[in-house]
């Protein structure tokens, strides 16, 4: 996708406007979404989330091959295709827990962002090899076709996705429910200290760090003089860089602190950034890119996997709406600055300044809550262990009169 942007406009912010229309989804529709999948069965919304998004995304190519693609429309269909991927995320993130044990869920987390990101290991490699003899905009219907494979997949899966919680219809306005809901996941995650400090932290990193992403075509041409096979190489790169990492997130996470893992990583990542920008080789790129897209995750997985250990089932998807929301705000104007930025300075400065900043501000919050992701995990299973034996010892005695 912004290969093709970048094919009908060159501009850098064009990139960002493509990026924004991401990102404004989650402003516009997050906690309302967030709130709707807690009500519904995840596993069928997901799946037939999947399906809506496979006739979106083909959309683009049927444009191109007609001969009336304009950049407007990419815009459109990225707006839609994200507000899908709202829904499908919430139900990916409460899923997790109603599959595995509490004990794996770092593993667990870990092991979905390295097979989501197979995909994009060789997809970028094999769009780099076609788009010599298929125009870029006729790939997407292998984009198309990669959202039925999902589905289909859903499909074969019978256990709930629902954690044991039934979904239910709330009495009352649905509106003014669904309002009540949000409220609800809004006040628990402020409410948390480690839960607000990540969601503040995070904001942080992606007002800085949107530009990165969001400009990695740019970046290889203009500092890189990458061709088109090679762009989509970096792309690859980046998710073979997450896959390599995502699988050792697990014995990482044995040997360290929650806060030395997920702050650590976030360092690491801003520093490979930093000499991807100051070395200006395509080589190194390759790597760097690599390892910073990898330790960006490990954050990521982390936080995901704390998240999901703390919070009540029933606030699964409210809860990861509400983190998305209050990260993800910042990304659009992100975007745009660091448009603005690249074209007042250059691609390389912005990237090693973007690195920088965002290693400073992982120790900026060392002294934080985060620092205590332990303590509140340890918590949480010492909680959740006392409602299993109470829910025990009640099973052992028999049922009161009247229990439902």
């Amino acid at each position: 996708m912004p290969l093709l942007v970048f094919k009908l406009t060159h501009s850098a912010t064009n990139l960002a406007i493509t990026t924004v229309a991401n990102f404004v989804p989650y402003l516009l529709f997050g906690l309302v979404l967030g709130a709707v999948m807690d009500r519904v069965d995840r596993r069928k919304m997901m799946l037939r989330t999947d399906l809506a998004r496979a006739g979106v995304i083909a959309v683009l190519p049927v444009l191109s091959v007609l001969g009336v693609l304009a950049v407007w429309e990419i815009y459109v269909v990225t707006f839609v295709q994200s507000t899908l991927g709202i829904l499908f995320t919430c139900g990916e993130f409460a899923a997790i827990p109603a599959l595995v044990g509490e004990e794996e869920l770092v593993t667990a987390n870990a092991r979905i962002m390295a097979t989501n990101n197979v995909g994009p290991i060789l997809g970028p490699t094999l769009a780099g090899l076609l788009v010599v003899f298929v125009p870029v905009a006729q790939l997407l219907f292998f984009d198309a076709a990669s959202f039925l494979v999902s589905a289909g997949c859903l499909a074969t899966i019978r256990r709930s996705f629902n954690a044991g919680i039934e979904p239910v219809a709330r009495a009352g306005s649905l509106l003014r429910s669904l309002l009540a809901d949000v409220r609800e996941g809004l006040g628990y995650v402020w409410r948390q200290p480690v839960l607000r400090s990540i969601s503040v932290m995070m904001a942080l990193i992606n007002l800085v760090y949107s530009t990165a992403s969001a400009e990695l075509v740019l970046f290889a041409k203009r500092a890189l003089h990458a061709s088109n096979s090679e762009v989509g190489f970096l792309f690859a790169c980046g998710a073979a860089g997450i896959v390599v990492v995502s699988l050792a997130a697990g014995p990482i996470r044995r040997r360290l602190s929650f806060a030395v893992t997920a702050l650590g990583a976030l360092v690491v990542s801003g520093l490979a950034l930093t000499a991807m920008g100051l070395i200006h080789s395509y080589p190194a790129a390759l790597v760097l890119w690599g390892a910073s897209s990898g330790f960006g995750l490990l954050l990521n997985i982390n936080t995901g996997a704390l998240r999901q250990a703390i919070v009540p089932p029933q606030l699964f998807g409210r809860v990861v709406s509400v983190a998305q929301v209050l990260a993800w705000s910042a990304i659009p104007l992100g975007a745009i600055a660091g448009a603005a930025a690249i074209d007042a300075t250059s691609v390389t400065t912005v990237y090693a300044a973007i690195g920088v900043l965002s290693a400073a501000i992982a120790l900026a919050f060392a002294m934080s809550p985060i620092r205590n992701g332990d303590r509140y995990l340890a918590e949480a299973a010492e909680q959740k262990a006392q409602l299993v034996a109470e829910a025990k010892s009640v099973t052992e005695r028999g049922a009161p009169p009247g229990y439902r």
